[in-house]
């Protein structure tokens, strides 16, 4: 039988840190998530909405395409990227330069299920600000990365109130 690395009072201890980290998290408004997956994209709703209450706007596209539209009309805070889009055939080492070129500045982050070292050399190579595996994202692991990300790319660190 195989032993877990972690016990369940880690597991605590990082869920009492995240809270009190919390307070001091940048006030995030506006995020998009591209993935097409409906499963994936209400996780990550879920945990956004977690992590900074309901007053987020979480918008949602499942193709480049919509979601070059959503970041033209609105520019969100933060995208969260799915790698590979199966609907349109669009990985995301190719959609980050076209997403740069209408417009985005700020940070991209990949959602990957195959988050090697190598992918995620080509990623970060392609722009994108942090690479998260599919199954490492949680508000543990969002809050660990998100102020480092957002303080890179000039995001006005102001606490949550």
């Amino acid at each position: 039988m195989a032993e877990s690395s972690t016990s369940g009072g880690d597991f605590l201890d990082r869920k009492s840190g995240l809270t009190k980290s919390l307070k001091k998290m940048p006030k995030l408004t506006n995020v998009l998530v591209v993935d097409d997956c409906s499963t994936d994209i209400k996780r990550l709703r879920a945990t956004l909405h977690l992590m900074f209450g309901y007053e987020i706007d979480v918008r949602e596209a499942n193709t480049l395409s919509s979601a070059i539209d959503q970041v033209l009309k609105n520019k969100p805070q933060l995208i969260l990227l799915d790698d590979n889009l199966e609907l349109s055939a669009d990985r995301a080492s190719d959609s980050i330069p076209y997403l740069r070129r209408v417009g985005y500045a700020g940070p991209i982050v990949v959602v990957s299920g195959v988050a090697t070292r190598r992918r995620r050399m080509d990623l970060m190579k392609a722009g994108a600000a942090e690479v998260l595996h599919k199954d490492d994202v949680d508000s543990v692991r969002i809050n660990e990365v998100l102020p480092g990300i957002l303080d890179t790319v000039g995001f006005e660190m102001t606490p949550r109130k």
